[in-house]
C-alpha cells in the first residue's frame, strides 16, 4: 500500500514539472522588449586647463567682476623728445663709440626720460638715405660707425634696441627719417655705397655740400615707400616722423633755385598745366598722402606725424612774419593738416611767448583754427636755444600754454634731447610742474579697432603686502600699457605700466593710509581702454 502511494505521489509530482515549464515557455514568447530611448544629455568634456600664463599661489583668487567702482580719468599727454643722429647732433655722441658704449648712451637717455614722466621719443633712423638699422635698401650710416656701409661690432641692430629699451620703460619709438636728403655734407665721402653713387639719376648736388633726391622723380617717391615699409613691416615701431626738409631751404643751394629742370621739362613736354611751384607742392602732397595711407594699410595703429616748419605763410594768421615754407620748401602742410593725411601735427613754433612777429600763442591757435580733422596737434619746442633770458621758464609755460590752448589730447615735442639731458634745472620744473605725473598718449579715436576685453586678476593678500596677477584674455599682441589703479581710504592712485608687466607688490598701508581697492585696465595699440576689473581689499 505505501509503495503504491509513492508511486502515485512520484507521479504527480512529475506531471507538476511539466506542466510548470511549459507555463514558463509560454510566459518567455510573449515578452516584449521596449526601445530604450537615446540619452539627449550631452557627455561631459574634460576640464581644459586655464591658458594664463599666470602663476597663482594657493591663497589667491580671481576676480569675480562684481566690485563696482568710480575710476579717476587716467593723464592723457604727448610728452617727446628728438632724438638727431645726423652730425652726431645727440646719438651716438661721436662716431667711433664701441657697441657697448652706444647702448650705454642709449639706456642713460631713455632713463632720463622715463624718470621724468615722458612717454615718447622719436629716434632718428635714417638721417641721409642711410640706415641705423639692418636695410637691405640703403647703407649702414656714416654716424653710426665712422664709414658708410660698415656694421656695428660687435653687431647690433640699434633701431631694435632702441625699440626694445624705450618699450621696457612705457615709453613709444617713433622712427624719424628725413624722405629727400640724400647725403649730408657732414657725412664724410660720398662713397660707392652712398645712395649717391648707386641712384645718381634721380639725385642732385646742392651748392652746400648735400646731395638731394628729386622729389618729382617716381624712382625717389617709390623709394621713399619702400623705405618706409620696409620699416613699417619689420619692426614694432609706434610710429613713422617727417621732419621739416621736404624741397630744400634755398639757402642750402646758395640762393638758387633748386636744379629739378629733367623732371619739369618731362612733365611740361607731357602736357602738365600746373606751375612750376605749383607742381613741387604737389610732388610733395602725391608722397604725404601716400605714405599715410600705405601706412595704415601696414599697421593702423602706426601714428604718421610730420613736424613742419612753424610758418604755413607769412600773414597766416595776421601779424605774423618771416619764411615761407608754401613757397620756400614747397610744403603745402595746412592742406596735409586740413586733408588728414597725419596722425599728429607738430609744427616747430621755436619761437618765444611775447614774440611779435612769431608770436607761439597766435601761432598754435592758427593751426589749431586748421585741424579740421581733429588730428593732434602737438606743437614743436625750442627747449634748446630759444631766444629768452630764461629758457627754464620759458619752455615750461610753452607747455602750460599749449595745454590751455589745445584743452583736449594735449602735447609737445622738444627739440632736441639735449636740451633735457644737458639741462637738469629744466627737467626739474617740468617733472614738478606739467609732467608730475605719468600720462597715457592720446588715442586716435578716428581709427576703429576690437575693443579689448578687462584683464583677468588674481590677488594674494595673505601676506604683508597685497600681491597682484594679471592676464589680458588672449590681447597680449593689442595690449601697449596697463593701468594700475589703488585706494587709500577714499584716494585713488593710478600706475602706468608697460604691457610686460604681469604682476604688482602693493603695500597694504601708505602714508598712513590703508589699501581698501584696486582696479585694473588694459590700454590698447590706438590708446583706448578697456573696462576695469576690481577687487576690494579687506
Amino acid at each position: 500500500m505505501n509503495n503504491k502511494i509513492g508511486k502515485i505521489i512520484g507521479l504527480f509530482c512529475f506531471i507538476l514539472i511539466i506542466l510548470s515549464s511549459c507555463s514558463t515557455s509560454k510566459t518567455h514568447k510573449k515578452v516584449v522588449y521596449k526601445r530604450v530611448p537615446k540619452t539627449t544629455t550631452k557627455p561631459v568634456q574634460p576640464v581644459k586647463k586655464p591658458e594664463t600664463p599666470v602663476v597663482k599661489t594657493e591663497t589667491e583668487k580671481p576676480n569675480t567682476g562684481v566690485f563696482k567702482v568710480t575710476l579717476p580719468e587716467v593723464n592723457r599727454e604727448f610728452r617727446a623728445a628728438w632724438v638727431a643722429t645726423v652730425a652726431n647732433i645727440n646719438w651716438p655722441s661721436k662716431r667711433n663709440l664701441t657697441t657697448e658704449q652706444q647702448k650705454e648712451e642709449a639706456i642713460k637717455l631713455l632713463d632720463m626720460l622715463e624718470d621724468n614722466n615722458f612717454n615718447a621719443v622719436i629716434f632718428q633712423a635714417r638721417p641721409s638715405a642711410d640706415a641705423l638699422y639692418k636695410s637691405s635698401l640703403e647703407p649702414w650710416s656714416y654716424f653710426l660707425t665712422g664709414e658708410q656701409g660698415k656694421s656695428p661690432y660687435p653687431y647690433y641692430d640699434p633701431l631694435q634696441f632702441w625699440i626694445e629699451e624705450a618699450h621696457k620703460r612705457g615709453i613709444e619709438l617713433h622712427v624719424w627719417l628725413n624722405p629727400y636728403r640724400a647725403h649730408h655734407s657732414s657725412g664724410g665721402a660720398v662713397t660707392s655705397e652712398s645712395m649717391v653713387k648707386k641712384s645718381p639719376e634721380n639725385v642732385v648736388r646742392l651748392k652746400n655740400g648735400m646731395y638731394w633726391f628729386d622729389p618729382a622723380d617716381k624712382k625717389t617717391q617709390n623709394h621713399v615707400s619702400d623705405v618706409v615699409h620696409d620699416i613699417v613691416s619689420r619692426y614694432d615701431i609706434d610710429g613713422i616722423h617727417f621732419d621739416d626738409y621736404f624741397y630744400p631751404y634755398a639757402s642750402y643751394n646758395g640762393g638758387a633755385d633748386f636744379p629739378d629742370n629733367s623732371t619739369w621739362n618731362i612733365y611740361v613736354k607731357n602736357g602738365g598745366k600746373l606751375s612750376r611751384a605749383d607742381w613741387r607742392r604737389e610732388n610733395v602732397n602725391t608722397i604725404i598722402e601716400r605714405i599715410y595711407k600705405e601706412i595704415k594699410k601696414e599697421k593702423p595703429y602706426v601714428k604718421f606725424g610730420i613736424s613742419p616748419f612753424g610758418i604755413w605763410k607769412p600773414g597766416y594768421p595776421a601779424g605774423i612774419t618771416g619764411s615761407s615754407q608754401y613757397d620756400e620748401l614747397y610744403a603745402d602742410a595746412k592742406l596735409w593738416l586740413n586733408k588728414g593725411w597725419v596722425d599728429y601735427f607738430s609744427p616747430q613754433l621755436y619761437w618765444p611767448i611775447n614774440s611779435t612777429g612769431q608770436s607761439f600763442p597766435k601761432l598754435l591757435e592758427w593751426w589749431k583754427s586748421e585741424n579740421t580733422h581733429n588730428r593732434h596737434l602737438w606743437p614743436g619746442l625750442n627747449t634748446v636755444e630759444v631766444k629768452v633770458s630764461d629758457r627754464t621758464t620759458e619752455i615750461t609755460n610753452q607747455v602750460k600754454m599749449a595745454g590751455e590752448i589745445l584743452q583736449n589730447n594735449v602735447g609737445v615735442v622738444h627739440w632736441s634731447i639735449a636740451g633735457l639731458s644737458k639741462n637738469p634745472t629744466m627737467l626739474s620744473y617740468l617733472k614738478e610742474g606739467p609732467y608730475k605725473q605719468k600720462a597715457l598718449i592720446p588715442n586716435m579715436n578716428w581709427i576703429k579697432g576690437d575693443r579689448l576685453a578687462k584683464p583677468s586678476l588674481y590677488i594674494n593678500n595673505k601676506t604683508t603686502d597685497v600681491v597682484m596677477n594679471w592676464n589680458d584674455n588672449k590681447t597680449s599682441n593689442n595690449v601697449s600699457k596697463w593701468v594700475l589703479y589703488t585706494r587709500y581710504n577714499n584716494d585713488w592712485e593710478t600706475n602706468i605700466l608697460d604691457s610686460s608687466k604681469t604682476s604688482q607688490t602693493i603695500s597694504k598701508q601708505k602714508n598712513g593710509k590703508k589699501l581698501n581697492a584696486v582696479a585694473l585696465k588694459a590700454v590698447d595699440r590706438l590708446g583706448n581702454e578697456s573696462d576695469y576689473t576690481a577687487e576690494q581689499i579687506n
